[in-house]
């Protein structure tokens, strides 16, 4: 199993202190959590894009490539790119760019993105949005694979034997798709046989599994080998502790602040204590025994090879953060690689195979 350490820039007060960070702090702490998500082991950051508040992830390339020259080894993961929401010609020419300063260990992970805020600023609707996300996906990939392309799209000008440089150094980048609620984005996937991500995060494991369900009957349906089936899963939460008492107490106040919030925002509240968060969600808070089993039991529903962990201490102090994921990468996620395998690929770099020299 891989582990990845994701962000999506939230920036918002503190849930306990009520401080909010300067965003050029919030920035720097970033760049920092993805300098030590790399020192402890971790196989990939992520950083998300959202274009409204609370959010300042709106530029993810910008922000990886500053995280390619801070690291060297770590897998750099978009969580997620919003495709309906861009030029793919424009999304392609970043992307591609950022493929190349950081030497092929670009992962992208790509959806629709949610939000009203967001659709009014780029003037998408609910009605076509899922029609742009299929429509720049598709010249995306087409633009990665070939040197020229000519495409009749509806959403931007048409293409005419267009060529768009940088040409890039994967070939072809991974592309995951995001899902949350929607079996658009699972039919994309399999169509395409690309590897799916759940997010996982606000709801019980039922509708995502579901999801995941229909992901594996479509990847059949359009004559894929299931052998080639890669799922990704998202965390609602971490704290890992000695004691499942002590991680669950040190939680309660960061809990109950975010829990303040969604009502206060108007959100639907899925979980209403922290002990039946705890339960029924996929934060995995609790001792390193407690956190092995969880993600065992969302293993059985999902088959999921990649998982997702909060990059941002999101309400524990540095010291508790980081003691948390220490205790993870030392007594979770050695147990988790060993019982649970890695995704049917190879985490590296996606370069076309090397011809062997003719002999003379």
């Amino acid at each position: 199993m891989k582990f990845l350490a994701i962000t999506l820039i939230v920036h918002r007060p503190d849930p306990l202190t009520g401080v909010r960070k300067p965003t050029h702090d919030r920035f720097l702490e970033v760049l920092d959590n993805a300098v030590l998500a790399e020192e402890l082991g971790f196989d990939g950051f992520g950083v998300g894009e959202r274009h409204e508040r609370p959010f300042i992830s709106s530029s993810p390339t910008v922000v990886l490539s500053h995280v390619a020259a801070r690291t060297r080894r770590i897998r750099l993961f978009t969580a997620v790119t919003t495709l309906s929401l861009l030029d793919p010609v424009r999304a392609y020419e970043d992307y591609a760019t950022l493929d190349h300063l950081s030497e092929g260990r670009l992962d992208l992970i790509i959806g629709k993105g949610n939000g009203a805020a967001q659709r009014e600023l780029f003037h998408v609707t609910p009605e076509d949005q899922w029609d742009r996300n299929a429509e720049s996906y598709e010249v995306f990939r087409r633009i990665w694979r070939q040197d020229k392309v000519t495409a009749d799209t509806r959403f931007r000008p048409p293409l005419t034997d267009a060529e768009v440089w940088p040409r890039p150094y994967q070939k072809p980048v991974r592309v995951w798709h995001g899902s949350a609620t929607s079996k658009e984005s699972v039919d994309l996937a399999a169509r395409y046989g690309d590897p799916l991500f759940s997010a996982n995060v606000t709801n019980p494991i039922e509708p995502y599994a579901e999801l995941i369900r229909y992901y594996r009957e479509r990847w059949e349906h359009y004559g894929h080998d299931p052998a080639d089936i890669a799922v990704g899963a998202g965390s609602a939460g971490l704290y890992a502790a000695p004691t499942s008492q002590e991680a669950v107490e040190v939680y309660r106040p960061i809990f109950e602040s975010n829990l303040a919030f969604q009502k206060k925002a108007g959100l639907p509240v899925v979980f209403e204590t922290v002990e039946d968060f705890v339960e029924r969600s996929s934060a995995l808070i609790g001792s390193p025994q407690q956190i092995i089993d969880k993600v065992h039991r969302y293993h059985e529903r999902f088959g999921h090879t990649v998982l997702h962990l909060h990059a941002d201490a999101g309400g524990l102090t540095d010291t508790q953060h980081r003691a948390s994921l220490e205790l993870f990468q030392s007594a979770v996620a050695p147990v988790l690689r060993e019982e649970i395998p890695d995704p049917p690929f190879a985490w590296a770099p996606v370069l076309p195979a090397v011809e062997e020299p003719a002999h003379v």
